[in-house]
């Protein structure tokens, strides 16, 4: 519990060297981060979210526990856990060496720890959000993967057809670019375009094991495996 009394007033600058430490009282939320942090109970207990943390160091993974929860508290989403879940141990043998060591060999070892917490209750677009304040805050070493429950209406399937109709004018021309368009340059004159050195390097021409020489100094009946367009109009 926090101390409940007051502290004495300060009257003078020279005061506040005479007070001791435990006169001062600290802001809330200093004092919140040594206490354990604070969850709220859910209504209907309908799990909507389940965050699985995997770390190989027990330190970060309790640290970014405890950040978790309380993100998840400032932002009212009833959390529960941490909950230890079994560790994953993986182990390698491996020669020591590849010369005067090679008949011996040594053992790798790799422990990793995970980290359930559960969210009930949760409304959609507030766990989306706590899920991204922690990819934005992230702490090193940390691996997350979330599963998430959504509860719609029926006939979902309609709902998404009439938003890509409307996504369509918007994402249409973006989409021609990633598909072959049959007015474009490329459409009207496909192999005079494989045939440019551009092309080719693209497309692996520049290998180590083809022949960079230019055209002129290729050996007598190597010639271009594509025909040109010329030929092809003939």
């Amino acid at each position: 519990s926090l101390n409940p009394t007051s502290p004495p007033e300060i009257t003078h600058e020279s005061d506040v060297s005479d007070l001791a430490e435990n006169d001062i009282r600290l802001p809330r939320s200093v004092q919140a981060v040594y206490l354990r942090p604070l969850k709220r109970r859910p209504k209907y207990g309908v799990p909507t979210c389940d965050l699985q943390l995997r770390s190989y160091s027990i330190r970060n993974l309790e640290f970014f526990c405890d950040f978790a929860i309380r993100a998840a508290y400032y932002l009212g989403l009833p959390a529960s856990g941490p909950v230890t879940l079994p560790r994953i141990t993986e182990r390698w043998t491996v020669p020591r060496g590849s010369f005067i060591h090679k008949k011996s060999q040594e053992n790798f070892e790799r422990r990793t720890v995970r980290r359930l917490i559960q969210i009930k209750d949760g409304e959609a677009e507030t766990q989306e959000l706590w899920l991204a304040f922690l990819r934005k805050y992230s702490y090193y070493g940390i691996g997350m993967k979330a599963n998430v429950w959504e509860f719609s209406k029926l006939n979902v399937g309609k709902e998404m057809d009439a938003q890509m109709e409307k996504m369509k004018d918007v994402l249409e021309p973006t989409l021609n670019n990633l598909a072959f368009n049959k007015k474009s340059k490329l459409a009207k004159k496909p192999v005079s375009t494989i045939n440019k050195a551009v092309f080719r390097q693209a497309s692996g021409a520049s290998g180590p094991m083809q022949d960079k020489r230019p055209k002129g100094t290729w050996p007598v009946g190597r010639e271009s495996f594509i025909p040109s367009q010329r030929e092809l109009d003939e």
